[in-house]
C-alpha cells in the first residue's frame, strides 16, 4: 500500500480516520467514457462516501471550448468551489468509482489553480465499499466558503507548445491511451479524429501504473514502468491521452516518484487528432 501523502495519494484507512475532520472536503469525481455504460452522477446519487460532493468534470470546464472538459477559467472554478463549500485551508480528497480513473484529473485541476492540499483516494470508491465502510445517499449541506486561486500555467500545455516539444524533442511526451489507439490500430471513440499519436511520444498506458485492485503502484514499481517504456526521467514531461482525463494519472504517478517537471496537454488527442495539419505517427 502506498504511503499516505495528503498532497498526492491517501489510503481508505487514512480517509476513514479523518472523515470527521471539520476542514476535510471530499469529492466524488466519477466520470466515464460513453462506451463504459456508467453514469457518474447517478452512481453518486445512489451511494457515496459520507460528506462527499459531486464534482462534474464536464460542467466545471471551459464552456467556450469545443474540446471536451477543458480546464475552466479561474473565475468559474472559484464560483463552483465556493458554492460547494470548498475554501482556503481545506484538505480535499477526491475519488472515483473505477478505482483510479478520473479522480486524478481533478487532482491536477486543483494544482493548476494553485491548490496543493488535495489527494486522490487510493483504490477509490470500489475499495471503500469492498472494505464495508460507511456510505450515504444524501448530499451534504453546503455553505459558501472563500477560496483564492493562483493559476500555475507551467502545469498545462497547449497545442502550439506540444507541437514545438514534438519537433525539438526536448520533452518526453507520454500518452496514456491504450497501445492499440496509440499505434493507430484501434479506432478513436470520438468521431472525426485520426488514429495514431503525436510524433515522438511514448506510450504509458495508464493501467500499467495501477495494481489489479485499482490502487497505484509503489514508487519503485512506477519507476520500473517508466523505465520499461524508455522514458528519460531527466527531461520535463508532457502527458496526454484522449481528452486530458487519464493523462493526469501519469502526472500523479510522476509526482509520487518525485518528478516535478511535468505538465498536461489539456486538448490531448481530442484536439491533435482533429487537425489535419498536425503530423500523426503510427505504430508502437
Amino acid at each position: 500500500m502506498a504511503k499516505d501523502d495528503p498532497k498526492t495519494l491517501v489510503s481508505t484507512e487514512w480517509l476513514a480516520a479523518h472523515l470527521a475532520d471539520p476542514d476535510l472536503r471530499i469529492f466524488d469525481a466519477s466520470w466515464y467514457m460513453p462506451d463504459m455504460g456508467r453514469d457518474g452522477r447517478a452512481e453518486y446519487d445512489a451511494a457515496h462516501i459520507p460528506g462527499a460532493r459531486y464534482f462534474d468534470i464536464d460542467d466545471i470546464s471551459d464552456a467556450r471550448s469545443e474540446i471536451p472538459h477543458m480546464a475552466p477559467p479561474a473565475e468559474k472554478f472559484i464560483s463552483r468551489m465556493r458554492a460547494m463549500g470548498v475554501g482556503d485551508g481545506h484538505q480535499v480528497v477526491v475519488y472515483d468509482g473505477s478505482g483510479l480513473f478520473s479522480a486524478a484529473r481533478v487532482w491536477w485541476l486543483f494544482r493548476l489553480m494553485g491548490k496543493t492540499d488535495i489527494a486522490v483516494l487510493d483504490g477509490g470508491f470500489a475499495k471503500w465499499q469492498a472494505e464495508g465502510r460507511a456510505v450515504e445517499d444524501m448530499p451534504p449541506i453546503m455553505r459558501d466558503r472563500h477560496i483564492t486561486v493562483s493559476r500555475q500555467n507551467h502545469l498545462v500545455r497547449d497545442v502550439t507548445q506540444v507541437a514545438a516539444a514534438s519537433k525539438l524533442g526536448d520533452h518526453e511526451i507520454l500518452d496514456a491511451r491504450s497501445p492499440g489507439r496509440f499505434a493507430g490500430q484501434e479506432p478513436e471513440p470520438r468521431q472525426g479524429l485520426r488514429s495514431g499519436h503525436i510524433p515522438g511520444a511514448r506510450n504509458v498506458h495508464y493501467p500499467t501504473l495501477l495494481n489489479s485492485d485499482g490502487t497505484m503502484k509503489s514508487p519503485e514499481a512506477l519507476r520500473a514502468v517508466f523505465d520499461a517504456a524508455g522514458v528519460d526521467l531527466g527531461k520535463p514531461i508532457i502527458t496526454t491521452c484522449g481528452s486530458g482525463v487519464t493523462a493526469a494519472i501519469i502526472n500523479l504517478a510522476l509526482e509520487r516518484i518525485g518528478h516535478d517537471r511535468h505538465s498536461l496537454y489539456d486538448g490531448s488527442w481530442a484536439e491533435w487528432g482533429m487537425y489535419g495539419d498536425l503530423k500523426v505517427a503510427t505504430g508502437s
